[in-house]
């Protein structure tokens, strides 16, 4: 596998490395409209939750996103992901956690959270279910997983609730935002 371009923002056109590995990264086209709907992204917190290459938390800080948050469970990408890091100049972290333990430590909360979950993992519901009700996700912020079209996941999952859903080749995008608690 070659190299990544970031495909918009301060860092448009940069090359990064994918790490070896397990890796499916996100195809430039699925990069390129997810922003394209989030659009600018100045003051917005990110979370790459299977960050891979990097490559999703550096398209989210060329195009303003600070601070981005890494999470990777493979050691091994460490060093590659490091080196894609390189020319970022907003606060950008790496975590070599698993997601699922990730969840369960952090007590940081974002604007953006993006799941990219290898598409056999198991389980996708449930951890979004944990990021909800963990509260990771800001009231009005979005979660966005890609995962394979054979999989279904629900429109509403505890307090998130999916607005949009973009179809790439034979993948799904779902963004689902966190509502505010109704008055009862």
């Amino acid at each position: 596998m070659g190299d990544l371009r970031i495909t918009g923002g301060r860092y448009v056109r940069r090359r990064i490395k994918v790490p070896k590995g397990e890796i499916r990264p996100a195809m430039d086209r699925m990069r390129t409209s997810v922003f394209a709907v989030l659009g600018d992204l100045t003051g917005c917190s990110f979370l790459d939750l299977f960050s891979g290459s990097g490559v999703i938390g550096i398209e989210a800080a060329s195009r303003g996103a600070s601070p981005v948050l890494l999470v990777e469970r493979d050691p091994g990408k460490r060093a590659t992901i490091l080196a894609n890091l390189s020319f970022v100049e907003s606060p950008i972290r790496l975590v070599v956690m698993g997601a699922e333990r990730f969840v369960e430590q952090t007590s940081e909360r974002f604007d953006l959270i993006f799941l990219d979950p290898p598409f056999r993992l198991e389980g996708k519901e449930g951890l979004i279910r944990r990021i909800d009700e963990r509260e990771l996700l800001r009231e009005g912020g979005l979660l966005l997983i890609h995962h394979p079209e054979e999989e279904s996941l629900p429109e509403e999952i505890g307090r998130l609730r999916c607005i949009d859903r973009r179809r790439y080749g034979r993948s799904i995008v779902l963004f689902y935002r966190r509502e505010q608690p109704s008055a009862r």
